[in-house]
Parts: structure tokens; C-alpha cells; sequence
């Protein structure tokens, strides 16, 4: 098994039209055995900007800090919020420059442009970056999760309509998935600001 299934982890981030959601699991186990059900792997970094770290959890919480340490500095320094684009290429340098002995995460980062329209990125654990319009997923049960969302995403859908959507996908993938599930937490961006609902999952 890979050490980046090694605590399981399921996480996806979906565009709407001028909003953008990201959806994440929030079991914390050691391979097969459940630990705890209420871990944080999705992480505020401004009100217009989110990043979730599937993978090893002692690397998604030191890469976690990190990441609010150099943000803090960005913004004290350059007196300006950070832009989801310049976050995500700051993430791909710290992970590439890791690249010998590498943070064990696979990072999403999900935001809102200064126009309003989406912003998606997904990473790799040296910080190869891809950048889609539609749906990007991480964590063990990315499969699964690339086929429902591909089945299920529609363009341009309502903050309403992405969250009923992205929380169909999520649910309906970790059933599927030993490593992942036990509950989630759902983050919808909109211009007007943040709505963060928890969801029950299955716990058998």
C-alpha cells in the first residue's frame, strides 16, 4: 500500500457558475482501523480561496501551517490579499523544491478569480500542476470519484444546485471505499461569502 493511502482520504472540488465548492471526508484511520471521524484535511486560507490535503496526516498538517505561515507573510509584506492563482503556483514551488524528500500529500486548491468565475488546481506530491473548468478530485478513492462527478457535474449550476451535486459525489464514492468516508464537510465560495455544512455518512 502506498503511504499516501496510509490514513485514507477523499476530496473534490467543483465549479459553478461564479461559485465554487469543495467537499471532503473527514475519517482519520491507520490503514483499516478508524481513529477518529472528525479530522480536518480541507483548510480556509482567505474568504475567497480553500485548499484540502489528501494523503499522509502528519505531512497535511506540518504542510497545513506552513502554508498559513508564508500566506501571513505574503500578506503583511505585499499588503493584498493572495490571489488562488499566485497560491497555487507558491504551493507547486514548495512541494517541487521538496521533491528529494517530498510532503506525502496530493493538494486541490479551489477559489474565486477577482472577476468572480472559478478557479480549480490539483497537484501531484511534487507539485505538478493541473488546471480545470470543471471538477478536480484527490484521495484514495479518486476512481470512484472521477466517475460520479463525471456523470453528475453540469455547467454553470447555482451554489444550491453545486452543493446538492458535489455532496451526491462524495457520499456516493467512499461507500465504496474502505479508507474514506465517516462523515464530511462541504464548502460552497460565492462572491457573498462562505457556506460550510457537515454531512453524515455512513459508519459501518
Amino acid at each position: 500500500m502506498s503511504i499516501l493511502q496510509h490514513n485514507g482520504a477523499a476530496i473534490i472540488c467543483m465549479a459553478g457558475k461564479n461559485c465554487v465548492a469543495i467537499a471532503a471526508d473527514t475519517r482519520f484511520g491507520l490503514q483499516q482501523q478508524t481513529v477518529a471521524c472528525d479530522f480536518e484535511k480541507v483548510f480556509k486560507m482567505s474568504d475567497r480561496m480553500f485548499v484540502g490535503l489528501a494523503g499522509l496526516a502528519t505531512d497535511v498538517q506540518t504542510l497545513r501551517n506552513t502554508l498559513k505561515f508564508k500566506l501571513a507573510l505574503y500578506e503583511l509584506r505585499e499588503e493584498r490579499v493572495m490571489k488562488p492563482e499566485a497560491f497555487s503556483a507558491l504551493l507547486s514551488h514548495m512541494l517541487y523544491e521538496k521533491r528529494f524528500g517530498p510532503y506525502f500529500v496530493e493538494p486541490v486548491v479551489c477559489g474565486l478569480k477577482d472577476d468572480g468565475s472559478p478557479f480549480l488546481c490539483g497537484m501531484d506530491l511534487i507539485g505538478a500542476p493541473v488546471y480545470t473548468d470543471d471538477y478536480v478530485v484527490s484521495g484514495t478513492c479518486t476512481p470512484n470519484l472521477n466517475g460520479m462527478c463525471e456523470s453528475m457535474w453540469r455547467p454553470d449550476m447555482a451554489p444550491d444546485e453545486l452543493f446538492e451535486t458535489i455532496s451526491q459525489c462524495l457520499l456516493a464514492s467512499v461507500d465504496r471505499d474502505a479508507l474514506s468516508g465517516w462523515g464530511a464537510v462541504v464548502h460552497v465560495i460565492t462572491p457573498q461569502g462562505i457556506t460550510s455544512k457537515s454531512l453524515k455518512g455512513r459508519m459501518d
